[in-house]
């Protein structure tokens, strides 16, 4: 954990990624995907995916895997969040395409 005073740059929120009218690709992905169960975990996993996806847009599985180290969902959607990077990475592909 990093206090928020000892960032320096942009922070990116979940509240700043997209709308409830237009949410990220991202957040529609794991919306599609059913990616989330009791919500406690979501924000971390979201911005992690979509940290990820601005590095690598077309990360293997492996990747995916690696980015999410530390990450923990005691609910069990570990599929389906890795089916929800994958859709994202996909829908972001296509907009750049």
């Amino acid at each position: 954990m990093v206090p928020v005073a000892a960032v320096t740059g942009k922070v990116q929120t979940l509240g700043g990624l997209g709308t409830a009218e237009e949410p990220h690709p991202v957040q529609q992905a794991f919306i599609d995907e059913q990616a989330m169960f009791c919500g406690y975990c979501m924000n971390g996993w979201i911005l992690y995916a979509t940290a990820l996806l601005e590095s690598d847009p077309n990360p293997s599985d492996e990747a995916i895997k690696q980015a999410f180290t530390g990450l923990k969902c005691r609910c069990g959607s570990h599929s389906a969040i890795l089916r929800a990077v994958k859709r994202a990475a996909a829908v972001l592909s296509e907009r750049e395409g």
